[in-house]
């Protein structure tokens, strides 16, 4: 996979405040990883078309700053 290569769905779009781009930019590495799916929930991400990965990713980040506070106070124990 070229590590390179950009979608259109998944570059930054128009100018953001300063802010903005800071925050795009420490949250913008990716690591290329492997995964396992179950088949039924791929399909469903892919079905509702280009950006599947993107969306999966947008959906646990939001898992993790649900949790975030859960996974302090379990360390603290």
């Amino acid at each position: 996979m070229d590590k390179d290569f950009a979608p259109q769905w998944d570059a930054a779009q128009g100018i953001a405040p300063r802010a903005a781009v800071a925050k795009q930019q420490s949250a913008a590495i990716k690591q290329i990883v492997t995964i396992r799916l179950d088949t039924d929930m791929l399909d469903w991400f892919k079905g509702a078309g280009p950006g599947y990965q993107t969306r999966i990713n947008q959906i646990l980040r939001q898992y993790m700053a649900d949790h975030r506070d859960d996974a302090f106070a379990a360390k603290a124990n």
